[in-house]
Protein backbone atom coordinates (compact mmCIF):
# COMPACT_ATOMS: atom_id res chain seq x y z
CA UNK A 1 0.00 0.00 0.00
CA UNK A 2 1.26 3.46 -0.90
CA UNK A 3 -0.03 6.94 -0.20
CA UNK A 4 -0.11 9.15 -3.30
CA UNK A 5 -0.55 12.90 -3.57
CA UNK A 6 -2.77 13.98 -6.51
CA UNK A 7 -2.94 17.75 -6.30
CA UNK A 8 -4.69 18.64 -3.04
CA UNK A 9 -6.04 15.10 -2.61
CA UNK A 10 -4.30 12.14 -0.99
CA UNK A 11 -4.97 8.67 -2.38
CA UNK A 12 -4.27 5.17 -1.11
CA UNK A 13 -2.81 2.95 -3.81
CA UNK A 14 -3.35 -0.77 -3.24
CA UNK A 15 -0.71 -3.16 -4.53
CA UNK A 16 -2.83 -6.25 -5.22
CA UNK A 17 -1.39 -9.60 -6.30
CA UNK A 18 -3.25 -11.00 -9.36
CA UNK A 19 -2.16 -14.58 -8.55
CA UNK A 20 -3.55 -14.35 -5.01
CA UNK A 21 -6.79 -12.84 -6.36
CA UNK A 22 -7.11 -15.78 -8.78
CA UNK A 23 -6.51 -18.29 -5.96
CA UNK A 24 -9.20 -16.66 -3.81
CA UNK A 25 -11.68 -16.81 -6.69
CA UNK A 26 -10.85 -20.46 -7.45
CA UNK A 27 -11.26 -21.42 -3.77
CA UNK A 28 -14.73 -19.85 -3.87
CA UNK A 29 -15.64 -21.98 -6.91
CA UNK A 30 -15.10 -19.49 -9.72
CA UNK A 31 -13.09 -19.60 -12.89
CA UNK A 32 -11.31 -16.26 -13.01
CA UNK A 33 -9.58 -14.19 -15.66
CA UNK A 34 -7.72 -11.18 -14.25
CA UNK A 35 -7.05 -8.03 -16.27
CA UNK A 36 -4.62 -5.92 -14.23
CA UNK A 37 -4.64 -2.21 -15.08
CA UNK A 38 -2.86 0.76 -13.49
CA UNK A 39 -5.92 2.06 -11.57
CA UNK A 40 -8.11 -1.04 -11.24
CA UNK A 41 -8.10 -4.79 -11.55
CA UNK A 42 -10.94 -6.41 -13.48
CA UNK A 43 -12.00 -9.99 -12.77
CA UNK A 44 -14.17 -11.91 -15.19
CA UNK A 45 -15.77 -14.51 -12.93
CA UNK A 46 -17.64 -17.58 -14.07
CA UNK A 47 -19.20 -20.34 -12.00
CA UNK A 48 -20.10 -22.60 -14.93
CA UNK A 49 -20.08 -25.77 -12.79
CA UNK A 50 -22.78 -24.25 -10.56
CA UNK A 51 -26.29 -25.61 -11.10
CA UNK A 52 -28.25 -22.43 -10.33
CA UNK A 53 -27.60 -18.73 -10.84
CA UNK A 54 -25.28 -16.65 -8.69
CA UNK A 55 -27.16 -15.22 -5.70
CA UNK A 56 -27.38 -11.61 -6.85
CA UNK A 57 -30.93 -10.52 -6.10
CA UNK A 58 -33.24 -7.50 -6.07
CA UNK A 59 -33.53 -6.22 -2.48
CA UNK A 60 -36.80 -4.39 -3.28
CA UNK A 61 -38.65 -7.58 -4.24
CA UNK A 62 -40.71 -8.80 -1.22
CA UNK A 63 -40.14 -12.40 -2.35
CA UNK A 64 -36.44 -11.96 -1.50
CA UNK A 65 -36.96 -10.91 2.13
CA UNK A 66 -35.27 -14.07 3.47
CA UNK A 67 -32.13 -13.47 1.42
CA UNK A 68 -32.07 -9.76 2.21
CA UNK A 69 -32.06 -10.38 5.95
CA UNK A 70 -28.99 -12.65 5.85
CA UNK A 71 -26.75 -11.08 3.20
CA UNK A 72 -23.73 -9.01 4.20
CA UNK A 73 -23.08 -7.17 0.91
CA UNK A 74 -25.26 -4.62 -0.86
CA UNK A 75 -24.62 -3.27 -4.34
CA UNK A 76 -25.90 0.02 -5.74
CA UNK A 77 -28.02 -0.90 -8.76
CA UNK A 78 -27.23 2.41 -10.50
CA UNK A 79 -23.43 2.11 -10.41
CA UNK A 80 -22.69 -1.50 -9.43
CA UNK A 81 -20.60 -0.28 -6.47
CA UNK A 82 -20.57 -2.74 -3.57
CA UNK A 83 -21.14 -0.55 -0.52
CA UNK A 84 -18.17 -0.01 1.83
CA UNK A 85 -15.76 -1.89 -0.45
CA UNK A 86 -13.50 -1.00 -3.39
CA UNK A 87 -15.56 -3.38 -5.60
CA UNK A 88 -17.83 -2.64 -8.55
CA UNK A 89 -20.04 -5.39 -10.02
CA UNK A 90 -21.34 -5.67 -13.58
CA UNK A 91 -23.39 -8.28 -15.38
CA UNK A 92 -21.78 -10.27 -18.15
CA UNK A 93 -24.07 -10.64 -21.13
CA UNK A 94 -24.58 -13.25 -23.83
CA UNK A 95 -24.79 -12.41 -27.54
CA UNK A 96 -28.51 -11.65 -27.23
CA UNK A 97 -27.80 -9.09 -24.49
CA UNK A 98 -29.23 -11.14 -21.62
CA UNK A 99 -27.37 -11.34 -18.31
CA UNK A 100 -25.47 -14.62 -17.91
CA UNK A 101 -26.75 -16.13 -14.62
CA UNK A 102 -23.44 -17.80 -13.69
CA UNK A 103 -21.00 -15.01 -14.56
CA UNK A 104 -20.11 -11.50 -13.37
CA UNK A 105 -17.45 -8.89 -13.95
CA UNK A 106 -15.88 -7.49 -10.78
CA UNK A 107 -13.69 -4.42 -10.73
CA UNK A 108 -11.37 -3.80 -7.77
CA UNK A 109 -10.33 -0.18 -7.48
CA UNK A 110 -6.65 0.31 -6.64
CA UNK A 111 -6.82 4.07 -6.01
CA UNK A 112 -9.02 5.13 -3.11
CA UNK A 113 -9.45 8.36 -1.16
CA UNK A 114 -7.24 8.46 1.95
CA UNK A 115 -10.38 8.60 4.13
CA UNK A 116 -11.89 5.42 2.62
CA UNK A 117 -13.01 2.97 5.29
CA UNK A 118 -14.06 -0.67 5.10
CA UNK A 119 -16.88 -2.05 7.29
CA UNK A 120 -16.18 -1.49 10.98
CA UNK A 121 -14.45 1.82 10.13
CA UNK A 122 -11.22 -0.05 9.31
CA UNK A 123 -8.68 1.70 7.12
CA UNK A 124 -8.30 -0.18 3.85
CA UNK A 125 -5.25 -2.34 3.12
CA UNK A 126 -4.52 -5.28 0.83
CA UNK A 127 -5.28 -7.94 3.45
CA UNK A 128 -8.72 -6.47 4.14
CA UNK A 129 -9.44 -6.34 0.40
CA UNK A 130 -8.49 -10.02 0.01
CA UNK A 131 -10.68 -10.93 2.97
CA UNK A 132 -13.64 -8.87 1.68
CA UNK A 133 -13.22 -10.40 -1.79
CA UNK A 134 -13.39 -13.93 -0.37
CA UNK A 135 -16.50 -13.01 1.65
CA UNK A 136 -18.17 -11.36 -1.37
CA UNK A 137 -17.53 -14.38 -3.60
CA UNK A 138 -18.89 -16.71 -0.91
CA UNK A 139 -21.92 -14.42 -0.64
CA UNK A 140 -22.55 -14.77 -4.37
CA UNK A 141 -22.63 -18.56 -4.01
CA UNK A 142 -24.10 -19.09 -0.52
CA UNK A 143 -25.89 -16.27 1.31
CA UNK A 144 -26.68 -13.73 -1.42
CA UNK A 145 -25.75 -10.18 -2.43
CA UNK A 146 -28.54 -7.58 -2.56
CA UNK A 147 -28.98 -5.00 -5.32
CA UNK A 148 -30.50 -1.77 -4.05
CA UNK A 149 -32.36 0.20 -6.75
CA UNK A 150 -31.21 1.25 -10.17
CA UNK A 151 -31.47 -0.09 -13.68
CA UNK A 152 -27.81 -0.92 -14.45
CA UNK A 153 -26.94 -3.99 -12.35
CA UNK A 154 -29.50 -6.76 -12.98
CA UNK A 155 -30.42 -9.53 -10.52
CA UNK A 156 -29.47 -13.10 -11.40
CA UNK A 157 -31.51 -14.92 -8.73
CA UNK A 158 -35.00 -14.66 -7.30
CA UNK A 159 -37.69 -13.15 -9.48
CA UNK A 160 -35.84 -11.99 -12.59
CA UNK A 161 -37.96 -9.83 -14.84
CA UNK A 162 -36.89 -9.02 -18.37
CA UNK A 163 -38.02 -5.52 -19.15
CA UNK A 164 -38.16 -4.58 -22.79
CA UNK A 165 -36.88 -7.91 -24.01
CA UNK A 166 -35.92 -8.24 -27.64
CA UNK A 167 -38.03 -10.94 -29.27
Amino acid sequence: MQVLQAGPQQLIYLELDPELITKIAEQAGFECEVLDGPRAMVLELSASSREGPLLLFDAADPANLGWFSRCQFYADGKTGAVLQTPFVLANMRDRAGRAIPSALRLQILKELPAGFRMPGRQQVNEQLVYSALAALLMGLTQSGVAICGGPVLKPLAGRVESSGSKR
